[in-house]
């Protein structure tokens, strides 16, 4: 099997490409792409750098044909909010030819697209499943929703094997500058680890949705896994927990005290932090599952995980 995976040089296209490559199965050729790919790739893996607006590269990337694609690539929502041209090209534009000549190299090639929860709109404490109303207050987001439609749509006249999923922000991503909204999920992991003061910028009791990267791996592996008659748009299992209550099992698992300052940022909170429970039946009914328990994900997302 040919597979490629596109922003691969991103934290979760790493894991993914680690797993691959480490569990090969019937992989045949496994392609990394990305603007730039740091840090020693997985050993057998193909290296194409490049941009997947110019298409030219987009061309010739695609020439010898895949049989799966896992199109991870995109720009952080909080930067595609400051730089809209930029966030319409990458998040929309790039999805959407990488989709069309996908199928016209290898007509019925599986794709498998990571959507995002930044689909919905404000929640207003509903539960939530796949058919939940999107109406996103991001531009990320609706250009996350007009792909997963454009794929279903080529899913239904069979020219791809298409399934979107959509992932919340992931845990623990690596210390340091980030674009994502959600980066005050990742940093009370490594801030408490660290025994630093970690001033929150939402309440302990800002109810997210959390996942690890070895849990989205897992995900990304299974949809790729399935037949083209299942869902076009799957919402994944993930633990629904205050942030304050996350704390307490990094906490366990460090056996560091947190140091932490909750703050009220009515923004952040409204967008990250006022998740209401999840209705994921559809997706764990086709064997997609979730971290176990907080204190898996806070072992998950320190234990060597967050590189």
């Amino acid at each position: 099997m040919r597979v490629l995976i596109t922003g691969a040089g991103g934290f979760l296209g790493r894991g993914l490409a680690s797993a691959l490559a480490e569990r090969p199965g019937d992989l045949s050729r496994l392609v990394l792409t990305d603007i730039a790919l740091p840090g020693q790739p997985p050993a057998g893996a193909q290296i194409v750098t490049g941009d997947l607006g110019e298409s030219d590269f987009l061309d010739n990337l695609l020439q010898g044909g895949f049989d799966l694609v896992f199109h991870l690539a995109s720009l952080p929502g909080a930067f595609a909010e400051t730089a809209p041209d930029e966030g319409y090209r990458a998040n929309l534009l790039v999805s959407l030819e990488l989709a069309r000549r996908l199928a016209a190299k290898r007509r019925g090639a599986r794709l498998v697209f990571t959507s995002s929860i930044a689909v919905y709109c404000d929640l207003a404490g509903r539960c939530v499943t796949e058919h939940t109303p999107t109406d996103s207050v991001l531009s990320y987001g609706t250009h996350k929703r007009m792909t997963e439609i454009f794929l279903a749509d080529m899913a239904r006249r069979r020219e791809l094997g298409a399934i979107s999923l959509r992932l919340p922000g992931l845990v623990a991503r690596p210390p340091g500058p980030s674009q994502h909204g959600s980066a005050f999920m990742s940093l009370i992991f490594h801030e408490i680890a660290a025994g630093r003061v970690y001033r929150c910028p939402v309440p302990a009791d800002a109810s997210c949705w959390w996942m690890s990267r070895a849990a989205a791996v897992s995900a990304l592996r299974h949809a790729a896994s399935l037949g083209p008659a299942s869902l076009t748009v799957l919402q994944p299992p993930v633990l629904h927990a205050a942030i304050g209550d996350v704390a307490a099992a990094v906490e366990r698992f460090t056996g560091r005290r947190g140091l932490i300052e909750w703050g009220e940022d009515v923004h952040l909170t409204r967008l990250f932090g006022a998740m209401p429970p999840l209705d994921a039946g559809p997706a764990q009914r086709l064997g997609f599952r979730a971290d176990a328990d907080l204190d898996a994900l806070a072992r998950a997302a320190l234990a060597g995980d967050c590189s």
